[in-house]
């Protein structure tokens, strides 16, 4: 099965689901924590029940070898460690985050929200693979988190787009110019570049819903931005 037959199949599987997840991905310095904690704030308050989770969970034990790649200690540069290997550090922090907390709340909630998914596999471990080789690796990893790990497939991706130069500049005011601070992602610019590419790639190919979150050389309001993601959420689940 190719992976946007199978990419339907588990629409099809996840729609029967009471609870909608919803993951709000993008490259570093986009607002994704900020955007999936308001997102969930203001569906409460239209008495929806919504919770959020963030990858990768730091606070977990499963993170460890995570944080080894991000951290310069399996090579200096994202490349060093291939795409398949860093996509299972990322995967398996997912399933164990999943048994051990949220899996019991997809019954109970309405919404819950995403700072990261898989989805950010595709964005980051793609952008190391050659173009003829992008469709086969969104296949192996779809079948590999929704079928084999048993983590479910989401209901909606939103993309958060913002120019990676402007990122750049607010990754750089979170570090406080403390160049030391930036993970081998955050660090290397170029690579960056191919992160959007295949964010790209994904928008156009597997339906997600990108967001332009910059205007006039700077970011919108924080307010405007997520007033446009609720509009996606309503026009897509009658929210």
């Amino acid at each position: 099965m190719c992976f946007r037959a199978f990419a339907i199949a588990l629409r099809v599987f996840m729609a029967k689901k009471k609870c909608k997840l919803i993951v709000i991905d993008g490259l570093d310095g986009s607002g994704k924590a900020t955007q999936s904690k308001l997102l969930a704030e203001r569906l409460n308050g239209m008495g929806y029940k919504a919770r959020t989770i963030s990858f990768p969970d730091y606070e977990s034990d499963s993170s460890a070898l995570v944080k080894m790649y991000l951290g310069g200690k399996l090579g200096d540069s994202p490349d060093d460690v291939n795409a398949y290997a860093a996509s299972s550090f990322y995967a398996v922090d997912r399933v164990a985050s999943y048994i051990n907390t949220w899996g019991r709340d997809c019954a109970e909630y309405d919404y819950i929200i995403a700072d990261r998914y898989t989805t950010s596999n595709i964005i980051h471990q793609m952008a190391k693979l050659p173009e003829d080789e992008r469709d086969s690796y969104i296949e192996w990893l779809f079948d590999y988190e929704y079928n084999r790990l048993a983590i479910p497939a989401p209901d909606m991706v939103i993309f958060l787009e913002v120019d990676p130069a402007i990122s750049q500049k607010l990754i750089y005011g979170r570090y406080q110019g403390d160049e030391s601070k930036k993970d081998i992602h955050e660090a290397d610019f170029q690579y960056l570049l191919r992160c959007r590419t295949s964010a790209m790639y994904a928008i156009e190919h597997l339906g997600w819903e990108r967001i332009d979150c910059t205007e006039n050389g700077g970011m919108k309001s924080i307010e405007a931005i997520s007033d446009t993601i609720l509009e996606k959420i309503k026009e897509n689940f009658s929210a």
